[in-house]
């Protein structure tokens, strides 16, 4: 059986419970420092919390620790892995190769798409060093991933919900020559999201002040079966700074997906247990997204981009008729129904977003909580008051089934959770019940009500050969021992299969050494950026043990990371799928002309756009 795994984002605590709650397989969370996101980081205290509420469902806790590190913070890093590891993390994304040299604790390590894990190659290495997961980049499609899981074995991770980055992913330093605010070191100031012009190499405009690197969010809720199909084990939401709504809604609407496709096939098993019923009707379209895309999941596609706004446009619900002042005439789809405090938006006559409140609703008639003037007729809802509430009180109610069984001892009563095998012996009188009937009626009444605890009764085996008067206040102080006892069975059960998995995988230093290929060729296949053993700043080399790791696989001549030290002269900053040139009509191809550098200018700065047609991408030259 398949084990397939949904793995939703956490920016802290209340959100990684709400994940689990609304029915992850896993959560990924930041932990003190070195996250990917400089903004959110959690205490260990917090991350212990998380692991012992999660592996009550078998489900895991992956801590990013997927920033490149300099070599002032290796310990500090090393640190922070072995109190994860102690605090019953079940396993680290991260990115710099040096955690592979250092005193690491036996727990799992999962390659970030941090890694630019693009190729059959690269994977295939990622494997062979240790890996016990491989995250891949966003731009394959469903033939390429089927092109590396037939040439590896290890998991497969792939974003299927979320914000897009336009670079591949630890291969954009656009931030970092901005503003000295590195994506790789969790700091990225997201210049994609701004507006830029598009220039022609003689300076003339071409397009004026649009958001040209803006990609809308992926959504591959419809492709999922096709990615399982193709290889894909672990599912991925995107959102490690998004609030606990978000996360509620996206899980709980891919737990329901998932759910139907793996109930239809004996081949596929959740990757953890527990039956979660949210108090909502999940909707994608009615949380933040700048439009949907499936990127590139069946090649090349038109609509990618999101060049008017990055903010959030909702759920399209009507059309605008006519706007004086405050008031607007609109024709909604059928079922859409407004709302004071609703929010609405729409694009002008100059495809700026224009937003609004509903202070009002008389028939077709919306009173707008400010004056609006030239629109387009497409009319958005980008904030759902009643649907929000719904969401802000979901708890997710997630429950593991039980079944129980109710026994004799010599003096008192056990009741066992048959299949956990947990049992708690209670001593207490003895009174054999004046009405057998009543007395069995109540026993199960009792033991059927679990209240707010994690468990839910399926099923009550009473095996009594003599029928007793027990208290309510015996069978409740059972139910509460109980509980405990198969919390602190069930969380160490998950520890020790974890550890136990771990310890069956070929262990880092023992593989690290066994592989043959050669490795510079290998990452310059991923990246296309050096020749034989040269890894350029591309390789994002910025501490000496992830060079002693490079030059321990083949690779003779090694540059600095940009972090480290900037190269003089031009530099690739970004290496993206996303074409300008194809999202303007301009593509080569199409129009039968060469396709010469362009060049993106604001007041940040002037960059060239070079374009290789034959792989189909687009660099971003600093110049």
């Amino acid at each position: 059986m398949k084990k397939i795994e949904l793995l939703s984002p956490a920016k802290n605590l209340e959100v990684g419970l709400a994940a689990i709650n609304h029915g992850a397989d896993a959560v990924y969370i930041g932990g003190p420092s070195f996250g990917a996101r400089e903004k959110v980081g959690n205490s260990i205290e917090d991350i212990e919390k998380l692991c012992k509420h999660a592996a009550v469902f078998d489900a895991k806790v992956y801590v990013t620790l997927n920033t490149l590190l300099f070599d002032n913070e290796l310990e500090q890093a090393r640190k922070i892995a072995w109190d994860c590891y102690n605090a019953g993390v079940d396993a680290l994304i991260v990115q710099d190769m040096a955690l592979l040299m250092m005193d690491m604790p036996p727990i799992a390590l999962h390659a970030s798409t941090q890694c630019n894990n693009t190729t059959a190659e690269k994977v295939k290495f990622l494997e062979d060093v240790g890996f016990k997961q491989v995250v891949l980049a966003r731009e394959l499609s469903i033939n390429e991933i089927k092109e590396i899981r037939s040439k590896t074995t290890v998991p497969l991770e792939f974003f299927v919900h979320g914000a897009l980055c336009v670079s591949y992913s630890g291969q954009c330093y656009l931030s970092h020559v901005i503003g000295h605010r590195s994506a790789n070191r969790g700091a990225c100031a997201q210049p994609c999201r701004l507006k830029w012009d598009l220039e022609d190499e003689n300076g003339n405009v071409l397009i004026a002040n649009r958001h040209l690197l803006s990609l809308r969010d992926m959504n591959n809720s419809k492709n999922l079966e096709e990615l399982i199909d193709a290889g894909i084990t672990s599912f991925k939401i995107e959102g490690r700074l998004k609030d606990a709504d978000y996360v509620k809604n996206t899980t709980a609407y891919y737990r329901q997906t998932l759910d139907k496709i793996i109930e239809k096939r004996d081949d596929l098993e959740r990757a953890s247990r527990g039956i979660s019923t949210p108090s909502f009707v999940p909707n994608l379209e009615k949380s933040f997204s700048r439009g949907f895309t499936d990127y590139f999941a069946h090649d090349r596609q038109k609509n990618i981009d999101a060049p008017f706004t990055p903010k959030s446009m909702g759920e399209h619900i009507g059309e605008i008729k006519k706007i004086d002042g405050k008031r607007l005439t609109v024709k909604l789809k059928d079922g859409i129904t407004l709302h004071n405090g609703d929010g609405l938006c729409f694009l002008d006559e100059n495809n700026e977003l224009q937003g609004f409140n509903v202070n009002g609703v008389d028939g077709n008639v919306v009173l707008a909580s400010n004056v609006l003037s030239s629109f387009r007729t497409s009319l958005y809802r980008n904030f759902d008051i009643v649907w929000q509430k719904s969401v802000d009180a979901s708890t997710g109610n997630r429950k593991l089934p039980i079944k129980l069984e109710l026994s004799e001892t010599s003096d008192g009563f056990r009741l066992t959770s048959v299949d956990e095998n947990v049992s708690i012996d209670l001593q207490c009188q003895k009174d054999i019940a004046k009405n057998s009937d009543k007395a069995l009626e109540t026993i199960r009444t009792k033991l059927s009500q679990w209240g707010d605890t994690k468990f839910v009764v399926e099923n009550i085996d009473i095996q009594l050969d003599t029928i007793y008067f027990i208290p309510a206040s015996v069978l409740g102080e059972m139910k509460r021992q109980l509980v405990t006892r198969l919390e602190e069975t069930l969380v160490q059960r998950h520890f020790d299969c974890s550890e136990a998995e771990w310890r069956n995988h070929q262990h880092l230093n023992d593989s690290k050494q066994n592989f043959s290929g050669d490795f510079s060729t290998t990452l310059c296949s991923a990246r296309n950026d050096s020749l034989g053993g040269h890894l350029s700043y591309l390789g994002n080399i910025t501490n000496s043990l992830s060079r002693q790791f490079y030059e321990n696989h083949g690779v003779t001549h090694i540059d600095d990371g940009l972090e480290k030290s900037m190269p003089e002269g031009e530099i690739v900053v970004m290496t993206t799928k996303h074409c300008i040139r194809y999202a303007n009509g301009m593509c080569s191809k199409e129009i039968g002309k060469p396709a010469t550098p362009l060049y993106i200018n604001n007041e940040r700065g002037r960059f060239r756009l070079d374009f290789d047609c034959k792989k189909c991408c687009m660099k971003v030259v600093n110049i």
